[in-house]
Parts: structure tokens; sequence; C-alpha cells
């Protein structure tokens, strides 16, 4: 499995902090500390999770949530979803669903390219 997999994560199983790896953690760990935008992975649980994602899109993060806990057809998945369409036009972002498995929510200035790369 590559790195991009298991950012995105591809084949859908239950990820943990230590599930990421960190590529040579010394040259980039300043850098990280100092970025305007952080990019921040979720799990959408119930609609508790929620709020975390809407504070982390409202401060200008990118948040990708983990919806596997969910049916796509669930009515609460539908709420939340449309949530979370709401914190992304309020601020100017962009949200979009990929696959059956995850959401990416964007802060103003950050758009998603529905096509995918080497399609």
């Amino acid at each position: 499995m590559g790195l991009m997999s298991k950012i995105l994560g591809e084949g859908g199983s239950t990820r943990r902090t230590e599930d990421y790896v960190e590529l040579n953690a010394d040259a980039h760990e300043a850098a990280a500390t100092e970025a305007d935008v952080q990019v921040r992975i979720a799990r959408i649980g119930d609609k508790q999770d929620v709020i975390e994602i809407k504070d982390a899109v409202y401060d200008g993060d990118i948040v990708v949530a983990d919806i596997t806990r969910h049916s796509t057809q669930d009515r609460t998945m539908e709420h939340i979803s449309d949530e979370l369409k709401q914190v992304a036009n309020e601020v100017g972002g962009d949200i979009v669903q990929k696959d059956d498995d995850q959401l990416i929510i964007t802060p103003a200035g950050v758009a998603i390219s529905r096509e995918r790369l080497g399609a």
C-alpha cells in the first residue's frame, strides 16, 4: 500500500495515528508548525464529530473525513453532509465525497478538482 493510499484510505480499514508514516520528520517538522493551512484527518462516527471538523474548516484547515461507519444513503450521513456543505459554503470553500468512504472539506481559496490524476 502506497503513502497516498494510506493518507486517502484506500481499502477502508480503520486508521490510527500510528498508521501514518512521517517522511524525514526532522526536515519537515519546523515547516509543519509554521504552516498557515494544515490537512486534518478525521473520522465521523456520529453527529458530535462534525463539531471539530467545522471548527477546523472555519480555522482555515483542510479536512479529510473518513465516513466508512455510515452508508451514503444513511439519513444521519445526509444530515452530516448537509451541515458540512453549509460550512464549506459559508467560508467560500469546497466539499466533495471521494468514493463511498471519505469527505474532503476545504476552506476559502482551496478548490477540489473533480478529475483524478492519471485516470
